[in-house]
């Protein structure tokens, strides 16, 4: 496995980041600002991402446009659009404007009319009904409504396949939630003030912000072998790199949130505060395609 990105993955990479950090919402109240959210859904829907599994993206490509949407948390779809994709191309050609249902519920399915559902291998096509707002306030999930028409069955392979690359983009998420929370974190201890010094001065806080930024670079390690592995190793082995990457980064994520939470003090209980946005986004994702450590036979702990 070469670790390095190529130059055109660095360049989605980069674009994804500068499309999340001009558009997505850098404050609580932007989530209501239906122009912004409008803009943000044509850039989104211009760039062609949703399609990246059928435009023949690789999973670490996938994997980076998610982190990235993480981290800046865009709220439109797209986890739910790309996963719909490669599931729906595996039978019968383009979903871009599709999503997934998983457990009766159509999932990041705001402005998606039609959704993708797995009974066992079967593929099932399905209506997405009444958006509503959940736990985490930068997507929608809605109910999964039939009539439900078959359009087709995976191969066991095809289905390992499909999982790993799920497990590996919610992943990605928690990855990009936890860098978002900690840089918020970072750039608040630079400038709160207390005993007349910036409370990023002090070793308590230091510490803290030290610990999440190991954690980070430990959950992009084992994030970018899984990735990789989506279309590289054999589906058992490629699951297995995906749920350990998932157990990983969504204990790290949760703890990165939480300290950014812890950071901010008072204001970070606060409604205004974006750190709760990202732990919510967090929580939600993790039992998104939810992985337990007691399902991993390779001595974790």
């Amino acid at each position: 496995m070469d670790v390095r990105l190529t130059s055109e993955q660095t360049q989605l990479r980069d674009a994804a980041a500068k499309l999340a950090d001009d558009l997505g919402p850098g404050s609580v109240l932007d989530l209501e600002d239906s122009t912004r959210v409008a803009r943000l859904e044509k850039a989104v829907d211009t760039t062609g991402w949703r399609a990246l599994r059928s435009d023949g993206a690789s999973g670490v490509e996938v994997a980076l446009v998610a982190e990235e949407f993480g981290r800046g948390l865009v709220d439109v779809p797209f986890l739910g659009p790309v996963l719909a994709d490669d599931l729906r191309g595996r039978v019968d050609g383009d979903a871009q404007h599709w999503t997934i249902a998983v457990d009766g519920r159509a999932v990041d399915s705001r402005g998606c009319r039609r959704l993708l559902m797995l009974d066992e291998r079967q593929v099932l096509a399905g209506t997405v009904g009444t958006a509503e707002v959940g736990v985490d306030l930068t997507r929608h999930d809605a109910e999964a409504l039939g009539p439900w028409e078959s359009l087709g069955e995976l191969s066991a392979e095809q289905l390992a396949h499909w999982r790993a690359l799920a497990v590996v983009a919610t992943t990605a998420d928690l990855l990009g939630a936890a860098r978002g929370a900690h840089a918020l974190a970072v750039e608040y201890a630079k400038v709160r003030q207390q005993y007349g010094n910036t409370i990023g001065s002090y070793q308590a806080v230091t510490h803290l912000l030290a610990e999440g930024l190991a954690l980070i670079e430990g959950s992009i390690s084992v994030l970018r072998h899984a990735a990789w592995a989506v279309d590289e190793l054999e589906p058992e082995e490629a699951g297995r790199a995906a749920d350990i990457a998932k157990v990983y980064c969504a204990r790290a994520a949760r703890t990165v949130c939480e300290t950014a939470i812890q950071v901010h003090g008072g204001i970070g209980n606060t409604w205004e505060c974006l750190a709760h946005l990202y732990l919510k986004r967090v929580l939600t994702a993790a039992e998104l395609f939810p992985v337990r450590l007691e399902e991993i036979d390779c001595g974790l702990s």
